[in-house]
């Protein structure tokens, strides 16, 4: 199974709050293709955060994170201004 990437950047007005919802659209995410993810902050920003996350596709990546949908949950959740980025795989490795 392929598996195609997505790298977000974005500003939220409270982390804990963005975190709920986050963690609440769980299997809103699972459904639409997201198979991975990790959550980073920008070292001395603690609301910066980026969304590091595995998608069964491209496609199904974008299409979820361009929906009315998704669009309505950022705005409840407090995000400014995200910065998406969708990325495939040239190789990868463990030192």
């Amino acid at each position: 199974m392929t598996v195609e990437y997505v790298l977000i950047i974005h500003e939220v007005e409270n982390y804990q709050a963005w975190q709920k919802v986050f963690h609440n659209s769980e299997n809103l995410r699972k459904e639409a293709g997201e198979r991975s993810y990790q959550v980073l902050k920008y070292e001395n920003e603690p609301n910066k955060i980026v969304h590091f996350s595995g998608w069964t596709s491209i496609a199904d990546a974008r299409a979820f994170f361009e929906s009315p949908r998704l669009v309505k949950i950022r705005e409840e959740a407090g995000v400014k201004a995200p910065e998406f980025v969708y990325l495939e795989l040239l190789e990868s490795g463990v030192l």
